[in-house]
């Protein structure tokens, strides 16, 4: 009885502490990308109607406005890719214009395939826009021994900004 009391506070301590680093990584790459001190978020909302439309679902906190002084800086999605064997978390920011700013690995599970989450690599996101369908080994290079983590990156950043573009056309962003 004590392993499984032990077991569940560790869980509970470990869950916690993760979402506190996730969530510390995502101020700094959003502080970064935008050159700012602070800012506010706003959870984008979407009705059942247009959620169900979508390539990807938008939930609580998994797409938000990103303002500063008052003023649109731009978006952020937050998801999850299948590697080999596990899931990782990414996210993806957008500037007001809807162009992808940056993408990075938030939290990456398994112990091959880590190459993914490469600055460098990760760069080739960068500039791409909702109205591009990338195509992986042409528009976005593959890299040696994260093959399948980078093919299912490719996949999820394409279903997000095909929904992006979705709720622009909509007009809800």
């Amino acid at each position: 009885m004590k392993k499984i009391g032990f077991i569940i506070i560790l869980f509970i301590t470990t869950t916690g502490f993760t979402s506190k680093r996730v969530q510390a990584l995502i101020e700094k790459e959003v502080k970064s990308v935008f050159n700012i001190e602070s800012y506010t978020t706003e959870s984008i909302s979407v009705s059942s109607e247009i959620n169900n439309s979508l390539p990807i679902k938008i939930e609580d906190n998994n797409f938000v406005k990103i303002s500063h002084n008052h003023q649109l800086k731009g978006f952020y999605y937050i998801g999850k890719a299948y590697g080999k064997v596990d899931y990782f978390d990414f996210i993806v920011i957008f500037n007001q214009d809807l162009i992808v700013s940056k993408v990075k690995i938030l939290v990456y599970r398994e112990e091959h395939g880590a190459e993914v989450g490469s600055k460098r690599w990760l760069k080739q996101f960068s500039g791409k826009s909702t109205e591009k369908k990338l195509v992986f080994q042409k528009d976005i290079a593959g890299i040696s021994g994260a093959t399948l983590s980078a093919k299912s990156l490719t996949k999820q950043v394409n279903k997000v900004l095909k929904t992006v573009s979705i709720l622009h056309q909509k007009q809800v962003i």
